[in-house]
């Protein structure tokens, strides 16, 4: 029997899950978009009726209300919030389904809006509570995090006892023709890329400074890119839940004219999330500038190329013959994914595994009450709807482990 599901959120994520949602209706029953700005909701479910001839309610919402949030979950009858919102409503949007007796996924974990740090702590806080109401909460439902964890829990079922060491690698190969523009919301997008860098070895934290650290690498499907160290959430996750790990990095590409925008809008300060005072008001200034920025949600008609995100794993292999190392990826194409759903290939690659999570949960696949990362759940279901919705994944044996 298919599910009703409650999406917040709508913006390029919210509006690939919400296409993929719409064209599984054996999985998803009704499906209802809010946003505070109900019209971006409005041109979704448009484009949505247009692709597929199944409707989406749409609503006004302030996810940070959470007594309204309640009111609309029970007017709906939604079973399932899929919150696509900005994370520094997740913990109200947790306590909304806390109230209503709902489940809860979402794609990124929680950070504050005043500081530059995401951490699982605030959510994982929140395990007893969703235990106790039997409940369960999918917490970062993406492709990284989601997807690359999905792929080393895998990987630790099927090919190694083990992960010693781990690399995560986000490639996009694709070139939408603007000067500078990000490939997700420029907030949350420049908040990550001007933080430290970060990575798990020999069991403390390694930091250094964002961006200092550069390889190149030879993605398949894209070619020779330029990949920098940086933090990612999953990298926490991962650590806290596989303790064998020795090492673990994340890896994302850049073009050097975009290192070069971040870096002088970071020296002149329109990276910060100190608010300042201008003409009377006070404005934070990353904010501002993500409202003079392109929409990623726009960028789609724009963008060529393919991605490839996937894990470098090495480990003692299951069959007893020595360390083995396995490089697991997904690649692609932008074009592909505008013609399928009008997105670019960042958009899909984050809403079509929110929509695979919440049929996992819907269809009892991931049903244990508590709040989980998504390495701690069965990978094959998953694993399996990620080959026939639009993400097929390789997994290729090297011949030595990577020495990057």
């Amino acid at each position: 029997m298919a599910g009703n599901v409650l999406v917040v959120g709508a913006g390029g994520v919210s509006s690939v899950a919400v296409h993929k949602m719409a064209m599984n209706p054996e999985i998803f029953g009704t499906i209802t978009l809010a946003s505070r700005t109900k019209s971006k909701c409005d041109d979704i479910a448009a484009s949505v009726k247009q692709r597929t001839g199944v409707e989406v309610a749409t609503r006004g919402l302030d996810a940070m209300d959470v007594a309204a949030t309640v009111a609309l979950i029970r007017e709906t009858g939604a079973e399932l919030v899929v919150n696509l919102a900005l994370p520094y409503q997740d913990l109200k949007l947790m306590d909304a389904c806390l109230e209503a007796g709902v489940h809860y996924l979402d794609t990124a974990n929680y950070e504050p809006e005043d500081e530059a740090k995401f951490e699982y702590h605030w959510q994982w806080a929140y395990q007893d509570r969703f235990k106790a109401a039997g409940l369960t909460a999918i917490l970062g439902s993406g492709f990284d995090p989601g997807v690359t964890s999905v792929f080393a829990t895998w990987l630790r079922k099927h090919k190694l006892e083990g992960i010693r060491r781990l690399d995560v690698l986000d490639c996009n190969g694709g070139d939408n023709g603007k000067p500078f523009a990000t490939n997700f919301n420029p907030e949350i997008n420049i908040r990550e890329v001007t933080a430290d860098a970060k990575h798990w070895e020999n069991g403390d934290w390694v930091v250094t400074p964002a961006m200092s650290h550069k390889v190149s690498f030879d993605f398949p499907g894209v070619g020779p890119k330029n990949m920098y160290l940086m933090y990612h959430e999953e990298l926490e996750s991962l650590s806290t839940h596989f303790p064998e790990i020795e090492r673990a990095r994340f890896w994302m590409t850049f073009g050097d004219a975009y290192i070069n925008h971040v870096t002088v809008l970071q020296n002149v300060g329109m990276t910060s999330i100190t608010p300042v005072v201008h003409d009377g008001v006070e404005i934070i200034p990353l904010q501002f500038l993500k409202t003079v920025l392109p929409d990623p949600g726009d960028l789609g008609a724009l963008t060529k190329g393919k991605t490839c995100i996937g894990d470098i794993a090495t480990g003692p292999a299951k069959d007893g013959s020595g360390e083995k190392t396995y490089y697991i990826y997904n690649i692609c194409d932008h074009e592909a994914c505008y013609a399928e759903v009008g997105s670019q290939a960042v958009a899909y690659t984050t809403g079509v595994p929110a929509m695979i999570g919440a049929a996992m949960l819907l269809g009892g696949h991931w049903s244990a009450p508590g709040v989980w990362n998504m390495e701690q759940l069965d990978p094959d279901p998953f694993m399996d709807m990620l080959n026939t919705q639009g993400l097929p994944w390789e997994v290729h044996e090297l011949d030595a482990p990577v020495s990057f």
